[in-house]
């Protein structure tokens, strides 16, 4: 089996020393090699650049990470192209992103393709050729974060970055059966990214898992002073909380389009059906504002917005841009301010009717596209079928949500398909829990073209809140047991059933009404016993914890994965003459035994 570049399989191979990051970049460009430089790649490091910058790199925590970004993108002694030769310049200085990856420790391998000046979702608009879908020649990969999307489908490196703006970092994650991240607007900074709509842009995350387009989005987040669009974020945005227990997520009650792709139909129930299983209750949803919303991105001021980013060069050098993308940007040029304002009025009302939606759901949960093209059918119809390929992802930086886009599985000609999980602004993190849950669920899921299955990488382990305390419960607190109704009134939220690391000893108490459990660490028990992890704010866990009686007591509990929560231990003078049912492997299988 192929070498997995996901982030986890190669730090921990780094840190056991089975691996080494000169071995891991010499796969990498032997991929590369195998593959050919061209269409994916618009600048690739020589091997020796990439061993120099890997000698320099510090410690970090994503130290030999290879990754790639996209060719609007800053990266210092590099040209950055934006898809146009003639538009080249070279920077002195990266990208605040790619600075804050490379002072984690990651290696660059090179800047990617994409439809030129980020103008599509498509992958067919650019001079250094057409990218396709890892899974066919004959069909796009989705654009314009082309070739990051299967830069990272292809197993060339571990992620990559995009910029999205429309719908560039979703879309080729749907075609190429990868993560594709969406963070809210100013989350990561964009400065030193060449704009489409500068009010809208944001940098993107292509990965294999989810868990590591989470642990991307947490090095690259920060406020940056340096970009006016930046915000500074709440402490919650990227942690990993778990979703309430019958999370709530709308779908569409009517006018979804499929665009007669009936197969995509079809994955799409299956994906509501998966997210029902995971807990969630389907809501309906009137998608009428955020359709509208969408219809918005390619009129008034925002095709105004994308003139703007470049007036001098596209007026000056009208020949140089494709032709399509020209029609769009100096089309433009007939939008009078008027008429941008009466977009931003829209926009406001469509944004005012989507907050009681929002009032009834905690998620949303679409098709990534409703269909995909061969490329033949976009170079001849290429502005109407990119525009249904925007359907389900125009709206969502107009309206200031996050959005991840995960795989939900393939049609019988072997493409793939893929929804996307929509958010609040700053819901980053919960979107990771629930979109790697959603995507583990799916059988047989795979990293991108690789092959390699996503069972072998870790799951995303949720975290309470900030402002909430996790605890672990091994006996009368579990679901169904007596003293379960405590948690209840306390509004407790259930994060994860697991099991706790080696070292514990469990026993049956006698006396205790009603029966209770007592969890001892010695050092020398088996472990693995069956715990409920669940959170509450700090007024509830304190006086939780005041309920408990003796020899019962709360501590520090390890769990299986290595984290450490708050979780029932007992006195050790009490587990005396007490009947040790650690080989039970939990208090339900000594119940029923």
């Amino acid at each position: 089996m192929m070498l997995s570049l996901d982030i986890a399989t190669l730090s921990a191979g780094y840190a056991d020393g089975s691996l080494t990051p000169e071995r891991v970049l010499d796969e990498v460009y032997a991929r590369i090699a195998a593959k050919g430089e061209r269409p994916v790649w618009i600048t690739l490091l020589p091997k020796e650049a990439a061993l120099a910058r890997l000698k320099a790199a510090p410690r970090g925590r994503l130290w030999g990470i290879p990754f790639a970004v996209k060719d609007n993108i800053d990266v210092a002694g590099l040209p950055t192209t934006a898809g146009c030769p003639d538009f080249a310049t070279t920077p002195g200085r990266s990208a605040t992103v790619v600075e804050r990856l490379e002072a984690a420790g990651a290696i660059l391998i090179g800047k990617t393709n994409l439809d030129q000046f980020a103008t599509g979702l498509v992958g067919t608009r650019s001079p250094y050729g057409i990218c396709s879908s890892v899974f066919s020649a004959e069909h796009v990969s989705g654009g314009s974060s082309s070739g990051s999307g299967v830069a990272v489908a292809a197993g060339l490196v571990s992620f990559s970055l995009g910029t999205d703006t429309a719908g560039s970092g979703r879309v080729p994650a749907a075609f190429n059966n990868v993560v594709g991240l969406k963070p809210t607007k100013g989350l990561i900074s964009a400065r030193g990214v060449v704009p489409a709509c500068r009010s809208q842009d944001c940098v993107s995350v292509f990965a294999g898992t989810v868990a590591d387009s989470l642990t991307v989005l947490q090095v690259a987040a920060a406020f940056d002073g340096e970009d006016a669009y930046s915000r500074p974020a709440p402490a919650a945005a990227t942690a990993p909380v778990a979703p309430a227990t019958g999370f709530r997520f709308g779908v569409p009650m009517a006018g979804l389009e499929f665009f007669g792709d009936g197969e995509a139909a079809s994955l799409y129930r299956q994906a509501i059906a998966r997210l029902e299983s995971l807990g969630g209750v389907k809501v309906d949803l009137d998608f009428t504002p955020f359709r509208e919303a969408a219809r918005l991105l390619y009129s008034g001021p925002w095709v105004a917005e994308r003139l703007a980013a470049i007036r001098a060069f596209a007026e000056n050098h009208p020949e140089s841009i494709h032709e399509v993308v020209r029609g769009i940007i100096l089309g433009a040029k007939g939008i009078g301010a008027a008429d941008g304002f009466l977009g931003f009025y829209k926009l406001a009302e469509y944004i005012r009717e989507a907050e009681a939606q929002w009032a009834g759901m905690d998620v949303m949960l679409l098709p990534t596209t409703g269909t995909i093209y061969r490329i033949d059918e976009v170079l001849a119809d290429p502005v109407r079928l990119n525009s249904n390929l925007g359907t389900y992802t125009n709206f969502v930086n107009l309206m200031d949500l996050s959005a991840l886009a995960v795989p939900s599985g393939f049609r019988a000609n072997g493409l793939p398909f893929g929804v996307t999980l929509i958010g609040r602004a700053f819901e980053d993190g919960r979107l990771a829990v629930l979109g790697d849950r959603l995507h583990r669920a799916l059988a047989d899921a795979s990293i991108g073209g690789t092959g390699l299955p996503l069972g072998q990488s870790p799951a995303v382990v949720p975290v309470p809140a900030p402002d909430r305390v996790a605890v672990a419960v091994v006996g009368a607190h579990l679901a169904g047991q007596p003293l379960h109704s405590q948690l209840v009134e306390r509004r407790a939220r259930l994060l994860a059933t697991t099991r706790t690391a080696p070292g514990y000893s469990f026993y049956a108490l006698a006396g205790t009404v009603p029966a209770k459990p007592g969890l001892v660490f010695d050092g020398k028990g088996a472990g693995n016993i069956e715990v409920e992890v669940y959170e509450m704010d700090h007024a509830a866990f304190g006086s939780f914890v005041a309920l408990i009686p003796p020899p019962l007591g709360i501590g520090t509990l390890t769990l299986a994965d290595g984290s450490q929560v708050k979780g029932f231990l007992c006195e050790a003078h009490a587990v005396e003459g007490a009947t040790d049912i650690t080989g039970c492997g939990g208090w339900r299988n000594w119940l029923k035994r």
